[in-house]
Parts: C-alpha cells; structure tokens; sequence
C-alpha cells in the first residue's frame, strides 16, 4: 500500500501533469515520410511507367520463299555430278547423270535457285525418291536476306508484327561486331510441324532441331538494309562483320515485345 500511495501522489503531481506527451521521435516522422514518398512514387510508375520484355528464339537465316528437297525420279548410280554446293542453278538444269537399268537419265533441278546441299556423289546408288539435293530458292542475286525464327507455340501470339529484333548470327562475333537488326514482318497463324520445317528449309536434321520443344510457330524477320557496311545490313556496330553474311546460317533471335504498364500485371 505504501508504494501504491506513493506511485499515486507522484502522477498527481504537478511535475508529472505539465510535461508533454511525445507521440514519435523525429526519425519515426522521416521514416514514415520516406515510406509515404516511395509508396506514392510506386503507384505512379506502376500506371505511368512502361516494362519491355524480350522473347528468345532459334531460327536461320534464309530467304523468304525457302528451299525444296531434290528426289531422284529414278534408281541407279551417279556417275556424273553437273553442279557444286552454293551454285546458283536454273529451273530445270541438270544436275545429276544417273546410270539406269534402261539408259542414262538425267536428275534435273525443280525450280531455280542455289544448291546449298548436295548428297548425291559419283558412284553413289539412289534409289526412286531418295534425297539428292537441296535448293533454296532464290529468283535473283540481289533477293534480300530474312531470318526465320522458330517461337513455342504458347508464345506466338505474343509477338507483334513491326516489332524490333536483334539477331545473333552464329557465323559473326558478336562482342566484335554486335548483332544483326530486323523486324517481324509476318507471324505464322499454326504450328509447324517437323515435315513443314523440312520441307521449307529443305533439310531433316533442321526440322528436328527446330520442333524438338514442340510445334512451334513461325516469325519471318525482315532485316534491316544499310549501305554503310559490307554485309549490307545494319548492325548495333558502326560496321559490321567484313564480309557478306550467307543464307542458312543458324542464328538467335531476341524479339523485342511490346510494352507494358506494371499496373497490367496485377488486373485480369
């Protein structure tokens, strides 16, 4: 009771009643500021700001009618090979002389173009409708490099046409001389199938590597012409490689997606 009476008589004291109440201590109030600031500064971003993303994805550079697979029409041995790899050929131009049960026949080209692989070599037996060659079409020498990118098929619909893309091309040294710039020109409406990926690029070993994640659809890039370097396409270099850059080279590319306000992310 004693120290009762004395806690009492010690808080009804006129010492005690005339001191402040202190509800927070200065670095409470910059705190609480300062989390206020960034609150509101999140908020505005968050309906102001724009977020870009990038989509990776294989592919190759080509032309955009791309190549068909050459069968032999008959079975027999070669024993005449009429054109090399990377020769332009004609539409029906003959290609190979094969030694037949009947004579002497003739494998001519389907449509003109330039003959990237050729199986077939003298001495060789073919068989009816054996691969013999592939040619990628191309009607004249000046016809513009594409780059045919292979995106998973879920991601398809996310890529815009018009939108940016950087292209790492296997056969350049990017740290050297950057990556080759383009833009999505057309965007496939379904999947490719292992057989179309061939059948386009004119090559199986392709077209396994390309849907071996899947069906994926397909994104034809248009690159970006410059007079300004030797390859005649533009670069995030000032040059670019010294040299012409050639079709069927494998390439990566990151397609630039459209922007998004962070405040997206968090509605339905």
């Amino acid at each position: 009771m004693q120290f009762r009476q004395q806690a009492l008589s010690k808080l009804q004291s006129p010492e005690e009643i005339d001191l402040p109440v202190r509800f927070a201590r200065p670095q409470g109030w910059l705190v609480l500021t300062v989390t206020v600031i960034v609150m509101i500064a999140s908020a505005v971003w968050a309906v102001t700001g724009t977020v870009s993303s990038t989509l990776g994805a294989p592919g190759i550079l080509t032309h955009a009618q791309g190549s068909y697979v050459l069968q032999s029409p008959v079975a027999g041995q070669v024993t005449a090979v009429l054109a090399e790899e990377g020769e332009r050929v004609a539409a029906n131009a003959p290609l190979l002389k094969v030694r037949t049960a009947q004579g002497d026949a003739v494998v001519r080209t389907i449509a003109a173009g330039r003959l990237t692989t050729l199986v077939a070599a003298i001495g060789s037996v073919v068989t009816t409708g054996a691969d013999v060659a592939a040619v990628e079409r191309v009607e004249k020498a000046g016809d513009p490099l594409m780059a045919m990118l292979y995106v998973p098929a879920e991601r398809g619909a996310t890529v815009p046409v018009g939108a940016a893309v950087d292209l790492t091309v296997q056969s350049v040294a990017t740290q050297q001389y950057g990556v080759l710039r383009g833009r999505v020109k057309s965007v496939g409406r379904t999947a490719q199938t292992r057989q179309r990926i061939t059948g386009f690029l004119g090559s199986s070993q392709l077209g396994e590597e390309f849907s071996k994640q899947g069906q994926p659809v397909s994104v034809l890039v248009q690159l970006d012409r410059s007079e300004a370097t030797k390859s005649g396409y533009s670069w995030s270099s000032s040059q670019g490689p010294p040299y012409a850059v050639e079709s069927m080279t494998l390439a990566t590319g990151a397609i630039h997606l459209a922007e998004q306000h962070p405040i997206d992310w968090l509605l339905p």
